[in-house]
């Protein structure tokens, strides 16, 4: 395993596409789409081209500022783990001062689209998440307390916020009520992944709750969580913002959620990283789902 940097090569596109976490943000831009297209009353039509295009890229680029900054302050830990030691910071493709600018580039750019393109309290409410996960969780949460997914993941969770709020303009319960899902999604995701990567994490000095509180410990709070994550998942349907369509199919979802904790409480061999990969298609197809219902009930 690669220990350290190696000698700097001239960077790609793919280097610095690699650095923005593109299949992160391609979730949190899904789970924004969701928040704009539902934030509209079915009846009153789809969003404008103009305000959907604007809104998701000034989230992706505020987002991909935030994971660039988490590439810098991570390159050494990165450098640790067969997960992340290919990394371009790792592999010294892109000097930390360059990869800073670029980071001050996309926030910068970000930011300005969302402002005038959109509406100002979209641009701050994604400058709030991008300190939070690139300044807060990155450089203080994540080597201070295995709580550090619980709390920094409020910020990974907000992007249904914004998609709403580009619309509206304002805060309501509904988007806050998708935060919550994904809130509730965040430990089980990533604890079910450093199962699976349990002795990295703990060569890295990282503090996830399988190295602090043990693989038992973690795999009984996954479950309470999915649990937990189920109930929230049904609010939408519970407040009148989603139909019968929606209820099937979180029903449906949730139920394959729980059967993977419970294959983690007995061990199954290899439940860990199809937990991990689970997860990710259940928060995809949950908000679809939402998006699903929200045009197809109203016809039924």
């Amino acid at each position: 395993m690669n220990k350290g940097h190696i000698g700097v090569v001239a960077p790609t596109w793919r280097d610095y596409l690699e650095m923005c976490k593109p299949r992160v943000v391609m979730l949190m831009l899904i789970t924004a789409a969701v928040g704009i297209f539902l934030a509209i009353p079915a009846s009153a039509g789809l969003p404008s081209l103009d305000l959907l295009i604007a809104t998701l890229i000034g989230i992706a680029l505020v987002a991909g500022s935030a994971a660039v900054i988490n590439h810098v302050a991570d390159a050494h830990i990165d450098a640790r783990m067969s997960r992340t030691e290919r990394r371009p910071m790792v592999q010294g493709h892109i000097p930390a001062p360059r990869a800073m600018l670029f980071s001050a580039i996309l926030a910068l750019s970000g930011m300005s689209l969302l402002t005038f393109a959109v509406n100002p309290a979209t641009a701050w409410l994604n400058l709030v998440s991008w300190a939070g996960y690139g300044i807060i969780y990155t450089l203080y949460l994540k080597h201070l307390t295995p709580q550090n997914i619980v709390i920094g993941g409020l910020f990974g969770a907000a992007p249904p916020l914004f998609g709403w709020t580009a619309v509206t303009g304002t805060i309501d319960p509904e988007p806050l009520i998708l935060v919550g899902i994904i809130f509730v999604w965040t430990p089980p995701h990533f604890w079910a992944l450093a199962l699976d990567r349990l002795d990295e994490y703990g060569d890295a000095g990282v503090p996830m709750l399988p190295v602090t509180h043990g693989d038992p410990h973690t795999r009984v709070q996954i479950f309470a969580y999915t649990v937990a994550l189920a109930a929230v998942s049904l609010l939408p349907f519970a407040i009148g913002m989603s139909g019968v369509l929606y209820l099937l199919a979180a029903l449906a979802l949730n139920g394959v959620f729980i059967y993977w904790a419970v294959a983690l409480l007995r061990r199954k061999p290899g439940a860990e990283i199809r937990t991990f990969r689970y997860s990710i298609v259940y928060l995809g197809a949950l908000f679809l789902a939402l998006l699903v219902d929200h045009y197809l009930a109203p016809m039924l």
